[in-house]
């Protein structure tokens, strides 16, 4: 599993120019998915994703979490987290997990992220050609691959 987690200070995703999920501030979480993956790691990988302390505090120190600045979230599944670019100059999605399967982690993390959040989540349409915008913060940006949390 990889998310790339950003810090926003808004976000919004469209789907035929129609804002399906938005959050004022937060994270947006780009979720992908290998052939691997277990609910065992979205539970790990989504409670990382919830305690992880990365907003400033009064001081400017990256001390605080999602709920202590009561952020919200905005999750858009995005399966080229997995493209493999080494061969050639056209992406191979091989290790990227389609379909069913793929929808079915990624349901379950947004329902594991509200189970942990204790609240609504905002969430792109799966699968869907969606527009992304949003204002990162700081810029503030991170890589979580499960592989190398856990």
């Amino acid at each position: 599993m990889r998310v790339v987690l950003q810090i926003a200070k808004d976000a919004e995703v469209k789907v035929n120019e129609e804002v399906i999920g938005s959050i004022p501030y937060g994270f947006l979480l780009l979720v992908g998915f290998t052939h691997d993956d277990t609910f065992e790691v979205i539970d790990k990988m989504a409670e990382k994703i919830v305690k992880l302390r990365i907003f400033p505090d009064e001081n400017g120190k990256t001390n605080l979490s999602l709920k202590d600045v009561n952020g919200k979230i905005l999750s858009v599944s995005q399966f080229t987290l997995y493209a493999d670019t080494k061969k050639g100059n056209r992406p191979s999605f091989v290790s990227a997990l389609g379909g069913e399967a793929s929808e079915k982690l990624y349901d379950y993390f947004n329902e594991k992220i509200v189970s942990l959040v204790g609240e609504p989540i905002s969430k792109g349409k799966f699968g869907a050609d969606m527009k992304v915008r949003f204002t990162n913060d700081g810029p503030f940006t991170l890589v979580l691959d499960s592989k190398e949390l856990f």
